[in-house]
């Protein structure tokens, strides 16, 4: 074992530490920021949509993603109903161990990987393209899925409010 390996072994877990922690704070009670909503329903949008254009003749990676993303999208509906939303200060607690979860375990496979180009260097081995797993193709479908319904039922439920406003 050489000292950058040793390194890694060491600094590994602390940034799983971070990530969680930071993930961890970000599913406590917030302020719905319209803009937000959107920018996460387009970025999780694209994310799956350019997964499909990579996979697109590869029917069981396309499977995989496609079974991923219906996943998160049924999770999605189930964090929206288990989400608390305060519509007098319009800020909203989504359930923190669902989203958790989904981040994460995408973020599992990312460090995965890492760790697979890390063992290829060297070796000769080609390294694996990000499209090659099924496993990666459901993580990422899981993830896009759950974070783009979720950003979708937040958009929804604030235009309820400034109906409701409106109506008013």
């Amino acid at each position: 074992m050489n000292l950058t390996t040793l390194a890694l072994i060491v600094l590994a877990p602390l940034l799983v530490w971070r990530v969680y922690r930071r993930v961890n704070g970000v599913m406590a009670s917030q302020r719905s920021i319209l803009s937000r909503h959107y920018t996460g329903l387009f970025v999780f949008t694209a994310m799956v949509l350019v997964a499909v254009s990579e996979v697109a003749t590869r029917g069981l990676h396309l499977a995989s993603l496609l079974l991923g993303t219906s996943a998160g999208i049924c999770l999605g509906i189930y964090g929206l109903r288990h989400t608390r939303f305060d519509n007098a200060t319009v800020f909203y607690t989504p359930p923190k161990r669902t989203g958790l979860l989904i981040a994460m375990l995408f973020f599992a496979r990312v460090m995965q990987i890492g760790i697979e180009l890390y063992l290829n260097q060297g070796s000769g081995k080609p390294n694996p393209e990000f499209t090659d797993s099924l496993v990666t193709m459901g993580a990422i479908g899981l993830l896009g899925g759950y974070f783009g319904t979720f950003s979708a039922g937040l958009i929804r439920w604030r235009r309820s409010l400034t109906r409701a406003v409106l109506n008013s």
